[in-house]
Formats: C-alpha cells, sequence, structure tokens
C-alpha cells in the first residue's frame, strides 16, 4: 500500500492506493499517528485508489475514528471504490463514519464541522 500525505487548507488528506491488509496497516497507523501528534484534527482518507481492505484495515480506521473523537477531531472518508465500499456497507463502516463520494465534499465537510 501506498501512502500520500498531503495538506489542503487546515485539513489532512491521506490518499490511500494499493491494499489495506494486515501486512500494510502499521505504515498507516504510524502516519496517521505522526499528523496527530502533530496537532491535525481534521482529516480526510482518500480511497479513490485503494482496490482491497480486509478487516485489519477497518480495525485501523476504527482505531483512528476513535482516537480522533477522543481528541476531539474530525474525520471522514471519500472516494471509496465499489469493493471497499461494499466492505464499508457490510461492516456497517457506513453508517459510523463521515463517507462523501468526492474529495471536495468531504474537504467541505471538515472545513464546516471545525468552525
Amino acid at each position: 500500500m501506498e501512502i500520500t500525505l498531503t495538506q489542503e487548507q487546515d485539513c489532512v488528506v491521506l490518499a490511500l492506493s494499493g491494499r489495506m491488509d494486515a501486512t500494510t496497516t502499521g505504515d498507516f497507523d504510524e502516519k496517521a499517528q505522526a499528523a496527530l501528534q502533530e496537532g491535525h484534527r481534521r482529516i480526510l482518507v482518500d480511497l479513490a485508489e485503494l482496490e482491497y481492505m480486509s478487516s485489519a484495515g477497518l480495525r485501523s480506521l476504527l482505531s483512528l475514528a476513535k482516537a480522533m473523537k477522543n481528541g476531539g477531531g474530525h474525520l471522514c472518508f471519500c472516494s471509496l471504490q465499489p469493493m471497499v465500499a461494499e466492505v464499508f456497507r457490510i461492516s456497517g463502516f457506513d453508517r459510523m463514519l463521515a463517507v462523501y463520494a468526492e474529495r471536495a465534499e468531504g474537504l467541505a465537510a471538515l472545513r464546516v464541522s471545525g468552525e
């Protein structure tokens, strides 16, 4: 899995590509924790290029969601590919987490939620 971290205005974007499974979630956890430790409280996870997500990936995302909530931050997801969207639907993550069709929508929601 490849992870690209960028900052768009006052939001951090973590763009994932490839496969998120037990062998790659550690990298994601490290990048996400680094963003939290740097004080970022608005994070968008862009899944446009993520082809596969295992239960380990779901656990990693849930861990980030809990950390963001406990720290008073805001988190959302965008651009889910069909397979990843199905995993979110089956697991109920699409009802627990903020999911947007496009990056711009997610960024707009983060800016509003942080005001």
